[in-house]
This record gives C-alpha cells, structure tokens and sequence, in this order.
C-alpha cells in the first residue's frame, strides 16, 4: 500500500500551502492530543442542522444551543474548536463541504468517511496509519503498536506520557471507523466501504495532485484494502450516483472526481 507520508505536502511548503486551501492540515500538532475522531459528536451535530448550515451556525448550535449537551460552557467552546479541527465545520473549505454532501448522500459511509476526513486534517492520526494499515485481518493490536509509529514519525516531537495518550485516542478513532475491534484487546478488522467512501477517497487524491487511474494508487483508496476489481466496481457505483467520472475503456481506466467538485475547487487542484 502507498504510505501516507507519500503525500508529499509535509516537505514541500508550496504543496502544503495549496492543499490546506483545500482542507489539508499539517505539521507537528493534531486533536488527537485530547480527543479521539469524535464521531458520535459529528453525527449528533450533523444530524442537528441543514446540509447548508454555515459555520456560525454550527457555533451556534454547539455553543448556545448546547446541541452535544455538554456540561459546562468551556466544554461546549472545547467541544466546537476540536470538531472544527477535525472537520472544519465551515462550507466554504472544500474538504468539508463534499464530506457535509456524501453524509447525507451515503450514510453507511459514514464513520469511515469522519476517519478519512480525520486523517486528512490531523497529522498525528495520519502517523499512526502504518501500524493500522499494514497489519493483517486479525492481527492483535495495541496502545504500544501505535506509540512505535508515532515515535517513528520524524516530524512528531512529543514528550512520552503525551505520546502514549495521542496512540490511545488515535486506537480509538481507528476502532470507531472500522479498522479494529475488541475492548482490552484489539484486532484488526475491514471496514465498511462504501462508493460513498471510494467518491471520498478520490477527491483527497484529486486534492494532492493525483489523476486518472492514478487516483486508485493513493494513499486514500490503499486504506480499503480492496482488490483492483473491488475498486472498479466501488467507482462504477459512485458514477452511477453521479459522485464521479468513471469509464472503464480497458486498457485506459478515466476516473474524475469533477462532479463533487466546483468550478473553484478545480481551479484549486494541483
């Protein structure tokens, strides 16, 4: 599988400059310091408000509404800042746009889909992928293996007792989104994907620079797991849904993510 560090944007400032235009977060910090992925929270708020819903009103909603029924005031403003590092919370960043679009959409997507979005804007989740994504269907899986990828992560300077809390919010995000399962003792299990999921996929290669039937060979759609042909047909589906572009020509495979995206957000691309 392609390794997210891949993705190019940790050592190319330019790059990381147009992607967080997109939606993109990088360096050295990430939410999961204190929370996990949240995906009850993103549910419930989603679920609260219209898909047009702007980013006051999410505030709103979080803040003086107390939607997540939070106890205090400081948790509400707690609360709405780690969603909107996560996510955004704000229709005018791409990235959370097409994800407020393909929740309504696809909602068996969706905890995968809050991980994908996840692992887009939190550099310290996106460390972890290796010890999740490399291990085999029933390969037992801990706190430690997560702590070794973080600590082999280059650009993470973090002292160990935070260290170990991030491994252990991140096993979190990763058991809420699919890919492990258990309680004491975790192991590695597939996800739910879902066209949904692969439209996703395709539009955070389509964000990094990827075209064609490259868009199969990132990062995002490695994380499925799934054979070539298992692809194809997630990306058949997707375009019969009208989330992309896909022929299949047989030597020559076109797959566009275009009709998620606006006439902007194609000027945005790499």
């Amino acid at each position: 599988m392609v390794p997210f560090t891949t993705i190019g944007a940790e050592r190319d400032p330019a790059m990381a400059k147009a992607m967080e235009r997109l939606g993109f977060r990088f360096g050295d910090k990430g939410t999961h310091t204190s929370r996990t992925m949240m995906l009850t929270e993103l549910d419930f708020l989603l679920g609260a408000l219209s898909p047009s819903a702007t980013r006051d009103q999410y505030r709103a909603a979080v803040i003086e509404e107390n939607v997540l029924g939070k106890r205090s005031v400081s948790n509400r403003k707690l609360s709405f800042q780690r969603l909107s590092e996560l996510y955004g919370l704000d229709p005018s960043l791409p990235l959370f746009r097409i994800l407020r679009h393909l929740w309504e959409q696809d909602p068996q997507a969706r905890p995968l889909l809050a991980l994908q979005c996840s692992l887009a804007r939190d550099p310290l989740l996106r460390a972890t992928a290796p010890a999740i994504l490399n291990a085999k269907i029933g390969q037992p899986l801990g706190t430690p293996d997560l702590d070794a990828a973080l600590q082999q992560a280059h650009s993470i300077r973090l002292n160990p007792s935070i260290l170990n809390k991030v491994a252990r919010n991140a096993g979190s995000s990763w058991t809420q989104g699919g890919y492990t399962a258990g309680r004491s003792k975790k192991v590695r299990t597939q996800p739910c994907v879902t066209p949904g999921n692969m439209a996703f996929a395709a539009v955070l290669g389509t964000f990094q620079g990827a075209r064609g039937e490259l868009l199969l060979d990132t990062p995002w759609v490695g994380m499925f797991g799934k054979s070539r042909s298992e692809l194809y047909a997630l990306a058949h589906t997707a375009s019969m849904r009208g989330w992309l572009t896909y022929r299949n020509l047989g030597a020559v495979i076109d797959l566009q993510a275009a009709p998620l995206l606006t006439a902007d957000e194609r000027e945005l691309c790499l």
